[in-house]
């Protein structure tokens, strides 16, 4: 069993920009950071394009990033917390800068600031085309002079420790449901300890693995968002998932798929179809910077149309030194198979990216259960509405990273007698005969989510959805009871319970809105809702 003052789960920067701040205030507390992974193996690290703040106050002001922000989340977000995060945004941007993140600068030394897709101004700072990895760079290089933060590296956390664990009844409408710590599995040894903390952060990351095509890194498979489910916590809006329009199309090539940034075409590159016509113009004024669901949407509708499996990002007229400067890494891989960006147009198709809704939690990161906060993409704060604002998540995790910090640095600990917990029960259970029950599950799940839950869904395609994710999901308890637990087995029972999630809230959204879109309901309704489950 393992004590600790503040326990975060994930090492993603909302994580990590919790346990630095907490490490600093409290430098006689324990701050244990638990991860399934490596320590920098996060959604963080494959953030490419950058971070949304205003610094030219000449030009851009918080009033237009707040619009911006507003319009792209399509008549869901909460005003009161889009004005926190862009206001407070410039002090963590700054704050990120002195702990030493390294943003591109021109010849004279000011900052290079970008555009993309819903933007009004050019505000988006970035490092090349690896921004998340240089501020997760940063963050962990900051997080390790603190000797007090402990970081337990291939963890991987089965559950939340509630009163549920002490043999009370918990429903959805227990009003003071508490958070004691978490189960969870040391791969290192695999034993499943207790780790009981005085408050507990998920920092857990999104949930892209439930689509056979993603952004996201094998580790992003919904485990904080499922977790709290089970936990009678409240979980809101996951219908609404973003997929980025342009992901690397790689023919027979799975996994996680490699993702060209927004800021390429908001530099310039031009999506063309199988036949080399400029198609974006049909389906948005603004064209290739367009928000990334109505882009998404019409590479979709011409995919279709002419029967392919992606469309095209033509960036040969673009210069080609700066592009190589800005964006080193998409160049590189590009010509690692074959495509020269001079010469060839890049083959793109969407990818499931990121997932706007997830953990309810209010301004200060804390959610339904108590002593329990959430922040980044797991959470769901009110920011992105319908749709995310392109390069307002990294910022979003560090506002939230912060708030929850704040607030959790004045709340009353809770404490437990250690000996009430109890030890995870594993009698009766076995090793697995046949990882080919998981494996071949997995596939079943992210097969019937692209094709039944993807971009553009109906009503008959979510029912058939649900009844397999019903099967499932039977299945895959009955492995549960009875084999000895794997991270494997662990993720693909997550995945099951958000792709649930998903789909229950696509069922419950009778409108077309934001990343929703049914074409059995293809207006949007007058009553604006927040589906919570």
């Amino acid at each position: 069993m393992i004590q600790t003052d503040f326990l975060v789960i994930g090492s993603g920067i909302a994580g990590l920009t919790y346990a630095l701040k907490m490490a600093e205030r409290f430098p006689d507390k324990k701050i244990t950071v638990v991860t399934k992974a490596a320590a920098d193996e996060t959604n963080t690290k494959y953030a490419q394009g950058g971070i949304a703040g205003v610094t030219d106050f000449e030009n851009d002001s918080f009033e237009k990033h707040i619009n911006d922000t507003l319009i792209a989340g399509d008549g869901l977000c909460n005003e009161k917390i889009v004005e926190i995060v862009v206001k407070e945004g410039v002090q963590r941007i700054s704050e990120i800068i002195e702990w030493g993140a390294k943003f591109d600068k021109d010849a004279d030394g000011d900052y290079m600031l970008g555009m993309e897709g819903g933007h009004s101004e050019y505000r988006i700072l970035h490092h090349k085309d690896v921004t998340g990895k240089e501020m997760e760079r940063a963050l962990i290089e900051k997080v390790q002079q603190f000797t007090n933060i402990e970081f337990h590296k291939h963890w991987f956390v089965i559950e939340l420790i509630t009163q549920h664990h002490l043999g009370y009844l918990v429903t959805k409408s227990t009003p003071d449901i508490q958070c004691y710590g978490v189960y969870a599995l040391n791969t290192n040894n695999n034993q499943i300890e207790k780790i009981l903390a005085g408050t507990t952060l998920l920092a857990t990351g999104g949930n892209g693995q439930v689509y056979r095509s993603t952004t996201n890194p094998a580790i992003a498979t919904g485990d904080g968002t499922a977790m709290v489910y089970r936990a009678k916590g409240r979980i809101e809006n996951m219908e609404f998932i973003q997929f980025h329009p342009t992901a690397l199309y790689e023919p027979g090539v799975g996994g996680q798929a490699f993702l060209i940034t927004e800021a390429v075409r908001g530099d310039g590159g031009i999506l063309r179809n199988k036949k080399g016509e400029a198609f974006m113009e049909r389906y948005d004024e603004r064209k290739d910077l367009a928000p990334r669901d109505i882009v998404a949407r019409a590479i979709d509708s011409e995919m279709k149309i002419t029967g392919t499996e992606h469309v095209f990002l033509d960036c040969r007229h673009l210069d080609k030194d700066k592009f190589i400067h800005h964006f080193p890494n998409i160049y590189e891989k590009c010509l690692s198979i074959g495509i020269d960006i001079t010469q060839h147009q890049i083959p793109v198709a969407p990818a499931a990216h990121y997932s706007c809704g997830g953990i309810k939690t209010d301004e200060w990161g804390r959610t339904s259960i108590r002593n329990l906060y959430a922040a980044g993409e797991c959470a769901s704060t009110g920011l992105h509405g319908a749709n995310r604002l392109a390069s307002n998540s990294l910022l979003e995790a560090m506002v939230f990273g912060h708030r929850a910090f704040e607030d959790a640095s004045q709340l009353p600990q809770t404490s437990i007698d250690p000996a009430l917990i109890p030890d995870w029960d594993s009698a009766g259970t076995t090793d697995p005969r046949e990882m080919i029950l998981i494996t071949q599950s997995l596939k079943e799940l992210q097969l019937l989510m692209s094709d039944y839950v993807g971009i553009v869904r109906t009503n008959v395609r979510l029912e058939r959805a649900m009844r397999r994710l019903d099967l499932l999901w039977e299945e895959t308890e009955k492995l549960y009871v009875s084999t000895t637990l794997s991270p494997q087995l662990c993720e693909l029972r997550n995945m099951i319970t958000v792709a649930y999630l998903i789909v229950k809230g696509a069922q419950f959204r009778k409108e077309s809105r934001g990343l929703h879109f049914n074409t059995d309901y293809p207006e949007k309704s007058p009553i604006l809702q927040n589906i919570v489950l």
